[in-house]
């Protein structure tokens, strides 16, 4: 790859670079980059807009991240806090602090992952903005989504009896995790090693390039299914849960039984000497969707293959507890990613 100096183009000079290629696809999105501030009309709908920061050595390790897919990724994890709202994410900007160790063609391929994701979740680029860094990079992303007031679905409307339910698998993200610093560690230790990955793609796509449950959204639509409460699986669904229960001012019950894992997960987590259902409820970054539905709505998801129903709402004064394979119950305390 040639390295052109970020120098040789200017903040603006950059920006064009970056972004002359980007085509606006959303009737929404009037004026987008190019003028002082985008200009959008919804026509009606409530606007959700949403940040993610992301810090180099923080959230991600260039070590072992590629250039497309932080770019890629830098978006999903935006939108998927529009789709936790059950809304439609529409446009997007990005803000970014770059040393000058980076060149323009290592800022062309994070931009080339943005721009595919932008492609994949039908979202328009609109504006944002460039500034130097003294040490590593930095992206801000904000997202902005549509819903009609009455389909948006908050954190606080969970009630007594409502089934628990999570998508997808939980724990991959934070195997594919320890993968990338156990091979990190031992480059470091011995350069000339080659990393040992070989059958684990499937744990690395997760944390390298997690996708935001836009076919969850559509499913619940089409399907006239309207949870009571939804989250993103950020930070691990012990944390979450507690976001909702506090939130809806209730308890939960979750069953370890009921919890999905991939199989690639179990069998990773069990040749790290660590417990996969620990991995699933802390391990956090999954970006799958935690939510809450009348029980009335169960038939609708019972034979879904990416819906699983995992537990109950309780009484507030019953706690949030999960319920061991043994039988056993104990607190289910957030230990997902803690930020300070």
């Amino acid at each position: 790859m040639t390295h052109t100096p970020l120098s040789n183009l200017g903040e603006f000079g950059l920006i064009n670079h970056l972004t002359q290629q980007i085509k606006l696809i959303n009737s929404s999105s009037i004026v987008g980059i190019g003028d002082d501030a985008a200009v959008m009309d919804f026509s009606g709908y409530q606007t959700l807009i949403s940040t993610d920061l992301l810090v180099e050595n923080i959230h991600f390790d260039l070590v072992y991240t590629p250039l497309q897919h932080l770019g890629y990724k830098a978006v999903a994890v935006c939108v998927s806090d529009i789709y936790a709202m059950n809304a439609q994410p529409t446009q997007i900007t990005v803000a970014m602090a770059v040393s000058n160790r980076y060149s323009v063609e290592a800022l062309e391929e994070i931009y080339t992952g943005m721009k595919r994701a932008c492609a994949f979740y039908g979202v328009d680029m609109v504006g944002g903005d460039t500034t130097s860094s003294v040490r590593g990079l930095t992206l801000s992303m904000t997202a902005l989504g549509i819903a009609k007031k009455e389909q948006i679905v908050y954190r606080n409307g969970a009630k007594v009896g409502d089934l628990i339910c999570a998508t997808g698998d939980l724990g991959a993200a934070y195997l594919g995790l320890q993968l990338l610093e156990r091979e990190k560690q031992i480059f470091i230790d011995q350069p000339t090693m080659q990393p040992k990955l070989e059958g684990k793609d499937y744990l690395l796509s997760r944390i390298l390039k997690p996708e935001a449950r836009k076919d969850i959204i559509d499913f619940l639509q089409k399907n006239q299914i309207l949870p009571t409460s939804m989250i993103d699986v950020s930070d691990g669904i012990s944390s979450e849960i507690n976001h909702i229960c506090k939130a809806s001012n209730v308890g939960a019950l979750i069953e370890e039984q009921l919890v999905p894992i991939a199989q690639e997960t179990s069998l990773q987590a069990i040749e790290f000497n660590l417990d996969p259902i620990t991995c699933a409820l802390h391990g956090g970054e999954d970006y799958e969707l935690l939510f809450t539905i009348n029980p009335k709505d169960a038939d609708k998801i019972r034979f879904s293959n990416e819906i699983s129903i995992i537990g109950e709402i309780i009484p507030a004064q019953d706690g949030i507890r999960l319920q061991t394979k043994g039988g056993n119950f104990h607190n289910l305390t957030a230990q997902g990613f803690k930020h300070y």
